[in-house]
């Protein structure tokens, strides 16, 4: 999909922040207000937009516990895949869930308050999953970037 410059810089002003008015953005394009709710439109419309949402900051809701996980299925059937996919799914502590290429079949970030809560996670409901052959985590000591904005 192409996007023309304005459509770009639209983007970029929505992914920095969502709640700019539409009069507000007009003025930033130099385009009609009706032209930018238009173009919005479409672009929702099209799938490029998929939805708004807030950005919450862990510290402040006590999860800044950040852990990553390595899970190894014990053998790579679309059944094992598919129930795995399932269940992961439905576990409130992954935040993102990645099927990688390499040494481990799942890549998680898991957003917890503390080890102890990671430990719980992990021993009640991470490894009661079926089929997972091995786990490895790595926890995050630091933040150096986060980001959201996809540079278009």
């Amino acid at each position: 999909m192409s996007f023309d410059v304005i459509d770009k810089k639209l983007l970029s002003f929505l992914q920095t922040d969502c709640k700019q008015t539409n009069k507000e953005l007009s003025n930033k394009l130099n385009l009609s207000v009706t032209a930018v709710y238009e173009r919005i439109k479409k672009l929702e419309n099209q799938g490029v937009i998929s939805k708004y949402v807030a950005l919450v900051k862990k510290e402040k809701v006590e999860k800044s516990f950040v852990a990553f996980c390595h899970i190894k299925l014990i053998q790579h059937t679309q059944d094992y895949v598919v129930k795995f996919e399932k269940e992961v799914a439905n576990l409130e502590e992954v935040m993102e869930c990645y099927h990688i290429s390499g040494d481990y079949d799942y890549l998680l970030k898991v957003i917890v308050e503390d080890m102890e809560a990671f430990r719980e996670f992990m021993v009640n409901k991470l490894t009661t999953i079926h089929h997972i052959g091995s786990t490895h985590s790595m926890f995050v000591i630091n933040e150096v970037k986060h980001g959201t904005a996809i540079n278009i």
